[in-house]
């Protein structure tokens, strides 16, 4: 097993972190990663009432007696998020760690959620970003390459260049994401100093992710070809799987649509409607050119032992080159 800062940090079996991602990690899903001995971490912006946060924070404890986090966005949203709603409920409830996303993270929340003995990390794109996160009193960050699904910001960097600056920039412990996806990735990762990795195409392609069976077997059936780069034109680009809806979003961009006539296309009911329905071309989703790597639909707690069994095959083999 890999023992790390961040193994010790949130009191984890595994470096791994599921990554937070909307539509989808709910509950079960988050409580299903915490069981594979890895953190699961939920998105409180799934959650339009407080109630319905606080029931989900108290279901996921049902499901596990390992850690877990929330993630709050600090993303533009078209839906007025209240965060402090959000903030009450996981200091009411316990919840042990808490992942901020966007902006920097006020210091003054940050100090809120630590003096009530939470563990805070943010994700950052860039190393600046980082070391700004360090300097608002966060425990850890996550960095994430612009090979990662999700919104990657507009630097078009790749977790190859941010992982070793990061950790030789930073005090506090590093996660890596973005187009990690197996255990050659993870070592990959700790190798350039991170201390854990956060993942989130692989674990959509297995038995307990909450998308409808046709989208999965069209992810495990993808390349590292089938994603783009979408969104630029309003200065949040997100990396997409390329389906119809995407490529669309692609198109209304070239050809300078306004911002709502795009969004009609990303809303999130759309998105929501693909994952149940499994019309694969109905919505846009997130996606790592990693997917490529992404064959087979499994159990999460199968993908968590494969992925840290495959690094330390990986790390012995290593260390037999070295005496050749």
């Amino acid at each position: 097993m890999f023992k790390t800062r961040i193994t010790q940090l949130l009191g984890i079996t595994h470096p791994i972190v599921g990554g937070c991602m909307m539509h989808i990690s709910g509950p079960e899903f988050v409580a299903a990663i915490s069981n594979a001995g890895a953190l699961g971490m939920m998105a409180s912006a799934m959650f339009d009432t407080q109630e319905k946060f606080r029931d989900a924070v108290r279901r996921v404890r049902d499901l596990t007696e390992r850690p877990f986090g929330v993630n709050l966005s600090l993303f533009p949203a078209l839906r007025p998020i209240d965060n402090a709603l959000y903030v009450e409920v996981i200091l009411e409830e316990g919840v042990p760690v808490v992942e901020t996303s966007g902006s920097k993270p006020q210091p003054e929340l940050v100090a809120q959620l630590k003096a009530a003995g939470v563990v805070t990390m943010h994700k950052c794109v860039s190393v600046r970003h980082a070391v700004s996160a360090q300097s608002a009193g966060v425990d850890a960050v996550t960095v994430f390459g612009s090979e990662g699904g999700g919104h990657i910001g507009e630097l078009g960097l790749t977790t190859m260049t941010l992982v070793p600056q990061a950790a030789a920039a930073l005090d506090i412990p590093v996660l890596a994401a973005g187009g990690i996806v197996d255990g050659r990735g993870l070592l990959a990762a700790l190798a350039l100093g991170a201390e854990g990795v956060t993942i989130g195409t692989r674990l959509m392609v297995t038995d307990e992710c909450p998308i409808h069976e046709n989208v999965k077997r069209a992810l495990a059936a993808a390349t590292e070809m089938d994603t783009l780069p979408i969104l630029g034109s309003l200065h949040n680009t997100l990396r997409a799987w390329k389906n119809a809806a995407a490529l669309k979003v692609a198109e209304l961009e070239a050809g300078g649509a306004g911002m709502w006539e795009v969004l009609s296309v990303v809303a999130g009911t759309e998105t929501r409607r693909m994952f149940h329905d499994g019309d694969v071309d109905g919505g846009v989703t997130a996606c790592s050119q990693a997917i490529g790597m992404v064959e087979a639909i499994q159990p999460v707690a199968q993908v968590i032992a494969e992925m840290v069994a495959e690094a330390e095959a990986a790390r012995q083999r290593l260390g037999e080159w070295s005496l050749l």
